[in-house]
């Protein structure tokens, strides 16, 4: 006969950090693939002053899964309640707390506390989930702590550009040439090789190899499409030396004149790999520079096989 198994947890970690910055780096829910390395991406579906809901797309034990969660935000206890409403499976639930304390004004204490559930009772189901639900947080936490421990440095280590381009030809054509990143290697000149697998419907996992100033480097990344918006959005799960973290989207606007693509990045340099990278003498001014050209570049030159992509196609008919 199934049953319910479940599984509760406790997790205390120091960080120098005030505990007002942790809460707010914990608080902004869109931005979490900034922090941690194992979400791809997050959406607001909605939000009040007290109460969000949102759609999270995370990999969990190397695998892309997706749920839809609620938190309850308390910025003056510096709480955060979350509740899974759909869980991915065998998740029946989860429910939660992360709770940060003050321990004088540069450091605190953050205390997270969890529960779940398995559907169908399975040994094997509960086992999984919690060494997984384990390793995972575990891992966020180490993310945690790396990225608000930098706090002094937050706002010149993080950097967010975006470039765009209207084009005279249908958003489907543009759309249909950055979904298709499976041809890029024949298309783009900065791009050497791509590997591309479509596992499920709209998810895909890409490994590319670009040529740059320096030579060549491969990334990876996961990217999300979502084709009756007109957007598409990645995560880099392998970044550059220079990069902690980096995300992204495309988005396709028509409106009655053209259309309007734009690429939109947001990344966070590793600043102890500045001088590797680009030499003695090299600071974080630099890398900030260093890095909008490299990335902007690249973009545009997408941008503008695009719009050659859907005019192209029109001058055709």
């Amino acid at each position: 006969m199934s049953g319910e198994r479940v599984g509760r947890a406790r997790h205390r970690m120091q960080l120098a950090a005030p505990a007002g910055v942790v809460y707010a780096v914990l608080a902004d829910a869109v931005r979490l693939p900034l922090c941690f390395s194992a979400s791809v991406h997050v959406e607001r579906l909605e939000s009040d002053s007290e109460r969000e809901r949102l759609r999270v797309w995370s990999l969990l034990d190397g695998q892309l899964r997706s749920w839809t969660a609620s938190r309850r935000l308390d910025p003056v206890e510096r709480r955060i309640e979350f509740w899974q409403e759909r869980s991915t499976s065998p998740l029946d639930s989860v429910t939660g707390a992360l709770s940060i304390r003050g321990c004088g004004p540069r450091d605190a204490e953050l205390e997270l506390q969890y529960g779940f559930s398995t559907t169908g009772g399975l040994p094997d189901d509960a086992a999984w989930a919690a060494w997984c639900a384990d390793l995972n947080l575990r891992m966020q936490l180490a993310d945690l702590k790396w990225f608000a421990e930098r706090w002094t440095r937050l706002d010149e280590l993080a950097l967010s550009f975006e470039h765009s381009i209207r084009i005279n030809g249908p958003a489907e054509l543009a759309y249909d040439f950055l979904y298709r990143a499976g041809d890029w290697a024949e298309l783009v000149p900065h791009v050497a090789r791509v590997g591309l697998t479509e596992d499920a419907p709209g998810v895909q996992r890409m490994a590319v190899e670009t040529l740059t100033e320096h030579g060549s480097q491969t990334t990876e990344a996961v990217r999300i499409c979502f084709p009756h918006a007109g957007r598409l959005v990645y995560k880099r799960t392998v970044v550059p030396e220079l990069l902690a973290a980096h995300t992204g989207e495309w988005s396709i606007v028509p409106d009655e004149t053209g259309v309007t693509v734009t690429g939109k990045q947001s990344v966070v340099l590793r600043e102890e790999n500045i001088t590797a990278v680009l030499g003695e003498g090299a600071d974080l001014a630099r890398a900030r520079q260093h890095v909008r050209a490299a990335l902007g570049s690249e973009c545009l030159a997408l941008l503008t096989l695009a719009k050659q992509h859907a005019e192209g196609a029109v001058r055709m008919l």
